[in-house]
């Protein structure tokens, strides 16, 4: 068995025309945190989508286990034990918490099911106190922990992260940042995009840097935070 959850070699995607990703290469280890950086309009998010194949690159490939994903749905690919969070919120507005938690509910991959409503409930006790709220009444943060919530009744072996404190008032965030850190101690493989670098690089094992679509820069956090001409550099920090 292959000890990468998850690898990706050689993808190059688009948008319309617009080449984005340039030949990167990106892996994750079982129970392994990564973090992914770079500035706006640099590939991040294009580089999830490419991994759980809302993208289709035009070259290069990914596998889960050494099982090539090409041509493979996103559900199918999800149905492997990858569970992506995108930007946005993605929540059922018209449904309530509970239908919202219950309606992503399975067992995982290996028929696990770790990740209970109950559960659930004792990370997320702001949702516990709103279980009959409607998505569109509760508070971005709420929104942001029902997102993710949702993601973890899928019982995942990687939970994918694009920008999970975007917008969020900054206690709000450290509450996000403290639930990241409690999901990464239960062994989920993570991915973690957010402009917040320094806490991301508190959680991760390793780090790389996108500049236009290519990967500049990769290391864990002590070696990217004793560089830091580079981190101004592609970072603007």
């Amino acid at each position: 068995m292959s000890e990468f959850l998850l690898k990706a070699q050689g993808l190059h995607s688009y948008y319309g025309e617009s080449h984005i990703l340039h030949g990167v290469d990106f892996s994750i280890r079982k129970g392994e945190a990564v973090g992914l950086m770079g500035r706006n309009g640099m590939g991040k998010s294009t580089l999830l989508k490419s991994l759980v194949g809302v993208v289709t690159p035009r070259a290069g490939d990914v596998s889960i286990e050494n099982r090539s994903t090409r041509g493979m749905r996103v559900h199918q690919i999800a149905q492997l034990g990858i569970a992506y969070v995108p930007e946005g919120r993605g929540i059922f507005p018209n449904l309530s918490v509970r239908e919202n938690l219950n309606i992503s509910a399975r067992p995982g991959v290996d028929g696990r099911r770790d990740w209970t409503f109950e559960r659930v409930m004792e990370v997320f006790p702001r949702l516990a106190e709103r279980l009959n709220h409607g998505g569109q009444q509760l508070s971005g943060g709420e929104q942001q922990m029902l997102t993710i919530g949702r993601a973890l009744m899928t019982n995942p072996r990687l939970l994918i992260l694009d920008e999970a404190t975007e917008g969020l008032a900054p206690l709000i965030a450290q509450e996000i940042w403290r639930i990241i850190r409690l999901i990464r101690e239960t062994g989920i493989a993570t991915v973690l995009v957010d402009k917040n670098w320094k806490a991301v690089t508190g959680i991760t094992d390793r780090n790389l840097i996108l500049v236009k679509g290519r990967v500049v820069l990769e290391g864990t956090g002590a070696q990217l935070h004793a560089q830091p001409e580079r981190l101004a550099e592609y970072l603007g920090v």
